[in-house]
């Protein structure tokens, strides 16, 4: 189990998705697997899962990353059927849950999915409708910045190579 530090349900850090979902244990009694009531937290890199959202101390946690999310419908026989969905990683423990509703555990499944596309990307997802907007409202920022950078331009192309010593360093605005 890879150790990360505890931390109680209300302290760990940029919650991402927060709520109550069974998860099954595993150990296996003699009537098959049993499904614990657990508060689960998403923060940006770590699953944690308490008895109840008041819990000071996790009864587990363990980081996502490397993890994939998939609904599964054959974790149960009954009505929750489809509300179930797994994480699973090569080589480590695969976790199995299941959500109040089929919709809430496409939310997790949809909310760990997107995190873990976060984390392998060096870039932030944007949508290419979403950067033309932003161009077109900053086109007067770009319209100044060339008329400063000419002015600087000339200046520069007046004084080349000039080292000033012992002047004041602050340029005086007109009317001070």
């Amino acid at each position: 189990l890879e150790e990360l530090p505890p931390k109680p349900a209300q302290d760990a850090g940029n919650i991402l998705k927060q709520g109550f979902l069974e998860k099954r244990s595993r150990e296996h009694s003699f009537f098959g697997s049993e499904w614990q009531k657990r508060w689960c937290v998403l923060n940006r890199k770590t699953f944690y899962y308490y008895a109840n959202e008041k819990s000071k101390q996790p009864k587990g946690t363990f980081s996502i990353e490397h993890y994939s999310a998939r609904l599964v419908s054959h974790l149960r026989k009954d009505s929750r059927r489809k509300c179930c969905f797994e994480l699973t990683c090569p080589g480590k423990r695969t976790y199995e849950f299941t959500a109040p509703s089929p919709a809430e555990a496409e939310d997790w499944v949809d909310q760990i999915q997107f995190l873990l596309k976060d984390l392998s990307s060096l870039t932030i997802p944007c949508e290419e409708e979403e950067e033309e907007e932003e161009e077109e409202l900053y086109n007067d920022v770009d319209s100044s910045d060339s008329m400063n950078t000419s002015h600087n331009t000339t200046l520069n192309q007046e004084e080349p190579n000039v080292e000033v010593e012992g002047e004041d360093i602050y340029e005086v605005l007109p009317g001070e």
